[in-house]
């Protein structure tokens, strides 16, 4: 795998981040945060009568790879199910990414998918 366009495409989403901000009426929220670098992702998901994402945002306060992920894994849910989100793992969102990381940079990108697994929880 060439690297130099995942690298391109993490700078397009921290400079350009997709999905930034907050909804107006999100039905699920989710927060995490990362404690050794205090990097923190809010996720909101505004989801339709079947459990679909309609809508995604997010805030965060972070390294380049910890707002580029959220902006990639926001674009990433749109449209999926319920069942789909639950099923994501780690693995998955570090696929989306695209780009190896070392053990710290790998927690930097997984927070928004904390963020995204804790919205999940507290629909539950």
């Amino acid at each position: 795998m060439t690297e130099s366009p995942y690298r391109e495409r993490i700078l397009e989403h921290y400079q350009n981040p997709r999905n930034h901000g907050r909804l107006e009426s999100p039905d699920q929220i989710g927060e995490a945060d990362n404690p050794i670098c205090g990097d923190r992702v809010h996720l909101e998901l505004r989801m339709d009568e079947t459990g679909k994402v309609v809508e995604a945002a997010f805030e965060a306060d972070g390294c380049v790879i910890c707002l580029a992920s959220s902006s990639i894994l926001t674009e990433y849910i749109q449209g999926l199910g319920t069942a789909e989100l639950v099923n994501l793992t780690e693995q998955d969102v570090l696929h989306l990414i695209g780009v190896e990381l070392g053990r710290a940079r790998t927690r930097c990108a997984l927070v928004a998918w904390q963020a995204l697994e804790n919205a999940l929880q507290a629909q539950s």
